[in-house]
């Protein structure tokens, strides 16, 4: 039976961002005041449609740039990191029309407070734990449920994010590149949520072949006695894992 493409609904593709970086100790995602239907007003993650002609990446970079001010490559050559989520294509997800969503990943260090731009009438960072607390506990302060599917959206990328930290080097993404062991620590504390012993971890991080490379310099930073800086080694995956401690 030949091929009919009348015989299939259209349907758009967009992608969605989970923004992710530490400022002030803690976990943060960016999120965006939609300023135009639908869900006017209402926050949301950044992201947009895909044009005809380009790629999901290059989609998902261009919406950074549009409705927020960032960029994938940061001034400095410290590039974030990029990665597809997952796809998302509930029938209902979208009132307009039918609509599959791309979601990506992007890790990045202590960035810049966000320009908004695009459809996005403001944009701000918020710590993930008041984003993914019940509404009712989140605060006067901070966005209510999140426009579309974002809070589940959200709530994947957190846990990806999460879960790759335990066997891969992607921690040092939120980091510059140079670094102190208790400021990599202290990116672990905060994406998991969790305090950790400083020694052990100490002892796990510059153990792990390939983890972190010293760079032959020093700071004072972080206060106290001049700190050991590090780099990210070649490693990709952890052996053994940096397993996260149960809550």
């Amino acid at each position: 039976m030949p091929y009919d493409p009348s015989a299939y609904p259209p349907f758009a593709v967009t992608v969605d961002l989970v923004v992710l970086t530490v400022r002030k100790h803690a976990l943060c995602a960016l999120a965006v005041r939609r300023g135009e239907p639908p869900f006017q007003g209402q926050w949301a993650l950044p992201g947009g449609f895909v044009l005809p002609d380009e790629d999901l990446g290059g989609a998902a970079a261009r919406e950074l740039a549009e409705e927020t001010g960032l960029q994938v490559e940061e001034p400095g050559g410290h590039s974030a990191h990029l990665e597809q989520l997952a796809t998302y294509g509930d029938p209902g997800r979208d009132p307009r029309m039918r609509v599959v969503s791309v979601a990506h990943l992007v890790l990045a260090p202590d960035l810049p407070a966000p320009v908004s731009g695009g459809d996005a009438k403001t944009a701000r960072w918020t710590p993930v734990e008041r984003l993914l607390a019940p509404e009712e506990d989140r605060g006067e302060a901070s966005p209510g449920r999140l426009a579309f599917d974002h809070d589940r959206i959200l709530a994947d990328g957190v846990e990806r994010a999460r879960s790759k930290i335990e066997y891969s080097s992607l921690a040092a993404a939120f980091c510059p590149p140079e670094f102190t062991v208790g400021e990599l620590r202290r990116v672990y504390e905060a994406v998991w949520g969790v305090a950790l012993d400083p020694r052990n971890f100490h002892r796990k991080v510059t153990g792990t072949p390939g983890f972190l490379v010293p760079t032959g310099g020093t700071t004072t930073r972080q206060g106290g006695r001049p700190a050991q800086l590090f780099r990210a080694g070649g490693a990709t995956v952890l052996n053994p894992p940096m397993l996260r401690p149960e809550v």
